[in-house]
């Protein structure tokens, strides 16, 4: 199984951007995909954005045009650019990968984005 690890997460000011990365060794050489969740300070968890195996990119509609989702293959990393930040974009922002039974479904720990002024 791959298991992903993330990294970035830090305060920010509203408007501003931020990079956050999920790093899981595998995740190139068996086909992965992965998807990136956020979970707020109350619980709730939503689904943000993803990127297959194809490297097709789908996006949470509140986010769309703000944030970018990539993959660095060499790295077995996987990028999400976040501009324009809003305060509800505050959270912990979680990776999933997803796949074949070689990929598994393992949920990294979380990278904490905080957009306040």
């Amino acid at each position: 199984q791959v298991q992903p690890v993330e990294s970035g997460g830090d305060l920010v000011q509203p408007g501003g951007s931020l990079k956050i990365s999920c790093t899981a060794p595998g995740f190139t050489s068996n086909n992965c995909g992965m998807s990136w969740y956020r979970e707020s300070a109350g619980g709730q968890r939503e689904w943000v954005s993803s990127i297959s195996t194809y490297d097709s990119e789908t996006y949470l509609r509140s986010v769309k045009g703000r944030f970018t989702i990539s993959k660095d293959k060499p790295k077995d990393t996987v990028i999400l650019q976040m501009n324009s930040l809003l305060p509800e974009d505050t959270g912990l922002y979680l990776c999933k990968v997803f796949g074949g039974s070689r990929c598994g479904a393992a949920w990294g720990q979380g990278t904490q984005v905080t957009v306040s002024s």
